[in-house]
């Protein structure tokens, strides 16, 4: 995929935080909010009616998986319209727990056997109105800490699949290594918030 695209007027910085369920993302985001309270703090799936469709699919285990990316997509075009583009168009910081690279990572798992080359239709969606990160950081652990912690309570947290996903995480960091900062997420709670807070403090300084 291309750079980021124009952002308008703003000088705003977007961050994500990446890695498979149970890596932790929620904790660094609750942590990164007790500290910068000024910063915009979103996720994906979002809290729409477009990100509730999601969470329903997610929960199916008979969901069409071609359905299912166009319902990711469509939540992620609302994501951008709603919170990512005015805070970044105002100079603000956006943090995004999930975003473009889960899609990627989760789904072309989910189409491998659909469509040739899920990955890069993917991104081919993507590309023609999406933003893409200043600094993704991926909070990196093993599969099976990764199932355990997450609880397997869905098709994405079980073990195989997990692997699969980390697999094509992989892919993308070894194709946008500027992007991309690694955190161990097997280490203590404080410091994986220490590592993060000192990676986005780098591009949001900058």
């Amino acid at each position: 995929m291309s750079q980021a695209r124009a952002r308008g007027d703003g000088e705003g910085r977007l961050i994500t935080l990446e890695g498979l369920d149970g890596s932790g993302k929620s904790t660094v985001l609750a942590g990164l909010r007790e500290r910068h309270p000024a910063w915009t703090f979103t996720r994906e799936p979002t809290g729409s009616w477009y990100g509730d469709a999601v969470r329903r699919s997610v929960g199916s285990e008979t969901a069409d998986p071609i359905a299912e990316l166009f319902l990711f997509i469509a939540d992620h075009a609302e994501h951008l319209r709603t919170t990512v583009r005015p805070t970044l168009a105002s100079d603000g910081v956006v943090v995004s727990d999930r975003y473009i690279d889960s899609r990627v990572a989760y789904q072309a798992v989910t189409l491998a056997e659909l469509i040739d080359e899920p990955a890069g239709f993917i991104w081919g969606v993507h590309e023609p109105f999406t933003i893409l990160p200043d600094l993704t950081v991926f909070l990196d652990v093993d599969p099976e800490t990764a199932a355990e912690r997450a609880g397997a309570t869905n098709k994405f947290e079980q073990v195989a699949h997990l692997r699969q996903v980390r697999r094509r995480y992989e892919a993308i960091i070894a194709g946008a290594p500027e992007r991309f900062t690694r955190v161990d997420a097997a280490a203590a709670p404080e410091a994986v918030l220490t590592a993060v807070e000192t990676a986005i403090d780098a591009v949001v300084q900058r």
